[in-house]
């Protein structure tokens, strides 16, 4: 065997396998499907419906619904449902500091809060939310691949009815103690 040859077949199988790991062309076909319940309250009390706001597809087909819950022990968690995007190497969820999260670059400017990896590409899922999470900053949330920093779809969070009906109640009852 030829010198070039014992140098050129090692590196080329090193190359190979850089592609591989970088690259996971066996996620582009193989799925993974999570079937989260949706948290079950100890106190009986349902979870409170705050925002919640539809997937749309930016560089890989996404969809399903995004909604965000206060439960009845404090806490918030955003859930994921019907919802189905493509696979990828290392794709996170993220809430993002901005209206919308049309793009990359708007992802990226407006700043935001690394939720974890995507449990799956499809099924219902639950992340929980920091407590400390502004709601009104953070409008919209999106699926993000880290590794080649891309945008999969994302979602624009919209308060629903009874949040905004709690939210002025609880703004006249506290204007009404102040007087």
């Amino acid at each position: 065997m030829k010198k070039w040859m014992k140098i050129a077949i090692p590196l080329v199988a090193l190359v190979v396998l850089v592609a591989w790991y970088a690259f996971r062309p066996e996620r582009l076909v193989v799925n993974r499907q999570v079937d989260e319940a949706m948290p079950s309250a100890q106190s009986g009390t349902p979870a409170q419906l705050l925002e919640s706001g539809h997937f749309y597809s930016i560089l890989h087909p996404t969809q399903g619904v995004a909604t965000i819950y206060q439960l009845s022990d404090g806490g918030r968690i955003l859930r994921l449902t019907n919802f189905t995007t493509s696979n990828g190497p290392d794709v996170h969820v993220y809430m993002v500091a901005a209206a919308d999260a049309k793009d990359a670059a708007s992802v990226q400017q407006a700043g935001f809060i690394d939720l974890g990896v995507l449990k799956g590409n499809i099924g219902d899922q639950n992340y929980q939310l920091v407590s400390d999470v502004d709601l009104s900053k953070y409008r919209a949330v999106s699926i993000w691949c880290k590794r080649f920093s891309v945008n999969f779809g994302a979602a624009a969070l919209k308060p629903t009815a009874a949040s905004q009906n709690t939210t002025s109640a609880q703004t006249e009852s506290a204007s009404i103690s102040s007087k």
